[in-house]
């Protein structure tokens, strides 16, 4: 019985992300005729940047969330005298990074298929490809978002969620996006690879009580408690380049390094669900694969929306 439940529940999700997917015109297959080798390209790219910094799988895959909280490639586009876009609002400024990265890949499709790829796709493949090449799950991207010709940097200082947020604030602002709180906890789940900086972490590991002393002694080693806002520490304490669940072992253990990450296990709503996450590493990879899909899927353009951008800096 458990297990047609189970075998149902799995049914019943993937309808309803193809409902999803189909409701926002993307498609797996959207450039199989127009651009063969896109995947290719892309994860050949991926490959060789993981190789040369494996943090940059976590840099790339905080591009994505940042830039879905739209999915349309906004986050991409440079200021100019002109125009205002988002890499210098207050969640992206000094710390958003990859984008190079992006670039490359950009200009390899570019002499492959010509005008045909979106920014905003590549960013979505570069993603899934950075985190299975640092031992993560696999899942297959819809295609066919366009490329914004706007950029919004009130929206991304007021929608993106900070390092300081509580609980009901993240829950909210996920809800904002039609993300629920399951969503927020296994995305989350993202800070199993990368670093944060000082300035995003002081408060914490000097003044909250739901703390392992010995990791806030630790973290204080390279965290001041004035100076040095951009030194790094990683997000997750055991593999911090690896993809895997030590993340939420690392909360059940208190050593949650932002605010942000502590709230989810804290005596709140999202505790059982980390709790399982911490113990069954391949229900993280289902959720968080399914949960991807879901993200790419917020408010994409499409059709005739927006453009395809030559150059992911600047609209054409």
């Amino acid at each position: 019985m458990a297990s047609f439940h189970s075998h149902f529940l799995v049914i019943v999700s993937i309808l309803s992300l193809l409902a999803f997917s189909s409701n926002a015109q993307l498609s797996p297959t959207f450039y199989a005729t127009t651009c063969p080798n896109l995947q290719t390209i892309v994860r050949t790219a991926m490959r060789q940047a993981i190789a040369r910094e494996a943090r940059l799988g976590a840099s790339i895959l905080r591009l994505f969330f940042h830039d879905c909280f739209g999915c349309d490639g906004s986050i991409l586009l440079d200021d100019t005298a002109t125009f205002t876009g988002e890499k210098n609002a207050a969640p992206n400024r000094n710390s958003a990074r990859g984008f190079e990265v992006i670039d490359t890949i950009k200009t390899n499709v570019e002499a492959a298929c010509n005008g045909t790829v979106s920014c905003a796709d590549i960013l979505a493949l570069a993603t899934r490809d950075g985190i299975v090449l640092l031992g993560g799950p696999s899942w297959t991207v819809p295609l066919g978002r366009r490329d914004a010709r706007t950029a919004s940097q009130s929206a991304a200082n007021s929608q993106i969620p900070s390092p300081f947020s509580d609980l009901p604030t993240l829950k909210s602002m996920f809800a904002a996006k039609g993300l629920t709180a399951s969503d927020l906890t296994v995305l989350s789940g993202g800070h199993t690879i990368g670093q944060a900086q000082c300035q995003f972490f002081r408060t914490r590991i000097y003044n909250e009580t739901n703390i392992d002393p010995n990791f806030a002694t630790t973290r204080k080693a390279n965290c001041p408690i004035s100076g040095g806002n951009s030194n790094l520490a990683p997000l997750d304490t055991l593999t911090p380049t690896r993809f895997d669940n030590n993340y939420y072992a690392d909360l059940v253990n208190r050593r949650g390094l932002l605010h942000s990450d502590q709230v989810l296990f804290n005596g709140g709503s999202e505790d059982a669900l980390v709790r399982t996450y911490s113990g069954n590493n391949a229900a993280f990879f289902r959720d968080f694969a399914a949960a991807m899909v879901k993200m790419g899927n917020i408010s994409p353009l499409t059709g005739t929306s927006g453009e395809i951008r030559r150059n992911c800096r600047v609209v054409n």
